[in-house]
């Protein structure tokens, strides 16, 4: 019987459950709501959105905006359902959450070929295709077997998280590479900062607003990743003695030791991300985006991703999924959704739609549909599957895409190209 059974009925789940069914393949959708809710969640219907109703921005020229262009074009049955159900929200697209959760429901029900199981899985099938779409609150007796079969000791729980950083929007004329003491490659770039710098971002760290945490993430943050505004708290030096500290370093500038100094560590391969090291942070994104400015070098920062800090179960993809989501040493399993390292409504979708498609070609007997790197769709794939030591979820931003041919300095004439390029290298016969 060619069918494909899909665990998890939210985003990635319901978009996996629809590429498949419509490609004339039975599937079968377990989800264990109403039956069993997980912390997060209370809605009964699929597609459940737990936070913000909004998919961010339509415009191009935004990373996700772009992304979910390249989804409609595919196609994509929860995008075209977010655009049935928004709100006025400028730009942005937003959504009744749950008149969005209503009709993503009532039109997975009407596929013919679509079984909806509400119960809980505890075990994955085996002898069969299966995508596991179980989300960040993954239930711990699956998320046992999931450690199991990957043969990881256990899941990751993303805690606490630094922010992330385009390359070129760093100020170079202060900023300057070297690792401490001129030892290694000099792989870092550095941000150094004298006394009233130093003294000024302090402040305005330690009296920064917080993003509050739901009880059940409070008792699972790992003591182990401390927030950046918690250890500024225990003492105005205690971070020139932590992630600031500043020996075995020379500020071309003044030819002096800085008084701090913020490090900047190399996140992608292509070296045009880059993390700010220890800075793993709590702190509201507006607050952020304000505070972490005030750091020399930072001024202009174009952050791709924001640091966060809840619980969040995701497998190591980068040594365990290929760029279709297909679990590598089991090609009968694939993952989607923020499970995988993607992190986002709409970079969720984006697995699912990548992870139902190759599902179904393989029960066809067709190739792996691999996205060029071109497209956002693609390069999130990649992203994930390209093995990281320091490995942590992505959200869409132009900074994981392959440069343009000519440098181009203005930033939106630079995104529309680069969107361009996306939707002209975006397969059409699929």
């Amino acid at each position: 019987m060619k069918e494909v059974i899909v665990i998890g009925g939210g985003l990635a789940g319901c978009e996996a459950a629809y590429q498949v069914a419509k490609r004339g393949i039975n599937v079968k959708l377990y989800e264990m709501k109403p039956k069993k809710f997980s912390p997060a969640h209370s809605n009964p219907n699929l597609a459940e959105i737990v936070c913000s109703n909004s998919f961010k921005s339509n415009s191009i020229t935004n990373a996700c905006g772009l992304l979910k262009e390249e989804l409609r074009r595919l196609d994509s049955l929860l995008i075209k359902t977010a655009d049935e159900n928004s709100v006025p929200a400028g730009q942005a697209l937003a959504v009744d959450r749950e008149k969005f959760a209503e009709s993503v429901t009532r039109k997975i029900k009407e596929i013919k070929n679509i079984e909806i199981i509400n119960e809980e899985i505890k075990q994955v099938p085996e002898n069969a295709i299966v995508i596991i779409a179980t989300g960040p609150l993954t239930s711990d007796d699956l998320a046992k077997q999931i450690a199991s079969l990957t043969g990881q000791d256990k899941l990751y729980f993303y805690d606490a998280a630094a922010p992330i950083i385009e390359k070129d929007s760093i100020n170079m004329d202060i900023a300057f590479w070297g690792d401490r003491y001129g030892k290694g490659d000099s792989s870092y770039i550095n941000l150094p900062m004298n006394k009233e710098e130093y003294e000024k971002f302090y402040n305005e760290l330690i009296n920064a607003e917080i993003v509050t945490l739901h009880e059940f993430e409070k008792r699972e943050i790992f003591e182990g990743c401390m927030p950046i505004e918690i250890m500024a708290k225990r003492g105005e030096d205690t971070l020139r003695f932590g992630p600031l500290k500043p020996v075995g370093f020379t500020d071309p500038r003044t030819g002096n030791t800085p008084y701090a100094l913020v490090q900047l560590r190399q996140d992608n391969k292509e070296g045009t991300l880059f993390n700010m090291v220890g800075f793993q942070t709590n702190l509201k994104f507006g607050e952020q985006k304000r505070v972490f400015s005030l750091i020399p070098g930072l001024e202009n920062a174009e952050f791709v991703k924001y640091g966060v800090m809840h619980r969040n179960t995701y497998i190591n993809s980068t040594i365990l999924l290929d760029n279709t989501y297909n679990l590598r040493q089991n090609t009968n399993i694939y993952f989607a959704g923020q499970i995988t390292g993607v992190e986002g409504y709409v970079e969720s979708i984006s697995s699912g739609m990548v992870a139902g498609i190759n599902a179904a070609n393989q029960v066809l007997g067709k190739g792996k549909l691999i996205f060029p790197s071109e497209t956002v769709i693609g390069k999130l794939a990649e992203y994930i599957s390209t093995e990281n030591k320091k490995f942590q979820p992505m959200n869409a931003n132009f900074g994981i895409l392959p440069g343009l041919d000519e440098k181009i300095r203005d930033k939106q004439v630079r995104y529309k190209a680069l969107a361009d390029r996306a939707l002209e290298a975006l397969p059409t016969d699929i």
